[in-house]
Formats: structure tokens, sequence, C-alpha cells
């Protein structure tokens, strides 16, 4: 990945472009794998190989993916990678005008449902997952009486954390310990709410 920190999309050009629901699952694949093919990717997403290649060029044409070094690769197919460490999306880019505050909803409601697929999907095969996983896995919820800044403070700190032991369980891969890991989905909300 060319950058290591996530690139703040602020435009509805480029966020219109990621909120297509199979580009978007290509981003998180294409994430999780650091470097595939479109023939990879197809494969993980159960998509036609043309499909998934024209999406990709789409995500490439926004700057969200970019061609991977081919690293002594045969060159006959086109490696991909992530353009930046994650893709992150505020509020007051898009409050400006109807057409943005609509299309930024609508993101963040498809990202919550693909979120929710994963955690349906775990919760099916959670009988499959060893003891060690089952025990690992968790699910939360705090209730608590913030302001604004005390939220974002966490937030913010939050993502400090998580940045800090996803590095090191990356740099643990890249030195060979590949025993044991898997993939992990952490999904984080912070969001007020009255009680009814």
């Amino acid at each position: 990945m060319a950058a290591n920190d996530p690139r703040r999309i602020d435009d509805l050009d480029t966020l219109k472009a990621f909120g297509h629901p199979l580009r978007m699952k290509l981003y998180r694949a294409l994430y999780i794998s650091r470097t595939a093919t479109a023939s990879q990717l197809a494969e993980q997403v159960d998509e036609a190989v043309s499909l998934v290649s024209y999406h990709l060029r789409k995500l490439a044409d926004h700057g969200l993916i970019e061609e991977a070094p081919t690293q002594g690769r045969d060159g006959r197919e086109r490696w991909w990678q992530t353009a930046s460490e994650g893709l992150s999306f505020h509020d007051e880019d898009f409050r400006d005008a109807p057409e943005k505050v609509a299309t930024h909803a609508a993101i963040g409601r498809m990202s919550f449902e693909q979120r929710g697929e994963l955690y349906r999907a775990y919760m099916d095969s959670h009988s499959a997952w060893s003891p060690q996983w089952r025990s690992a896995a968790f699910s939360s919820e705090f209730l608590g009486p913030f302001t604004p800044a005390e939220l974002a403070r966490l937030s913010e700190e939050m993502h400090e954390l998580i940045k800090r032991h996803t590095d090191a369980a990356r740099a643990e891969q890249d030195a060979g310990d590949t025993e044991g890991r898997e993939n992990v989905a952490l999904h984080v909300y912070g969001f007020p709410f009255r009680q009814q």
C-alpha cells in the first residue's frame, strides 16, 4: 500500500465511485489480501473476472486502488493493491448539498449492511471455529453520556489502539509468523441516540 494513513474521501464523484456494493466488497477483499489479481478477487466475491476487472478499473480511475509492483511475477496478469491504508468519510465534507448528504448516508448504510453480513456469516459458522477463536471473539455494547468532543477523542484513541495492534500483527505475519492467523473484522461505531 502506498500510504500509511487512510485516504479521506471528500468529493462526491469519488464517493459515488466507491459506493457500489461490488466495489466496496472488492476494496475490502483487496485490503485484506494486500495484493491480488482480478481473477483472484473474482473467486473471492463469486463474480465474473470481466465484471471484477471493470470495477477494479473504476476504483483505480479514482485513485482508490493502484497497480501493485510485479516483483518477479510473469507480467501477464495485472496485480492490484489499495492506494492507501484504508478510506475515511467525514460528515462535514458532504453536508453542504442534498445530493451529498443522501449519497453519504446511502454509502454509510451499505457499509453497515456489508459489515452485518460479515458478522452474520461468523455467527452462522460459529461452531466451526476452534474453542480458542470462539473465546477470543467478542461483541460489546457500551453506553455513555459523552459530549461531541469526548466522543471524538475516544474515537481517535480507539483508532490509534487498533492501528497499533494491526500494524504489529502485520509485521509478525510479514516476518513469517502465520500459524493460527485469521482475518479479523473489528466494527466500531459511536453515535448519539435518544431513548424512545
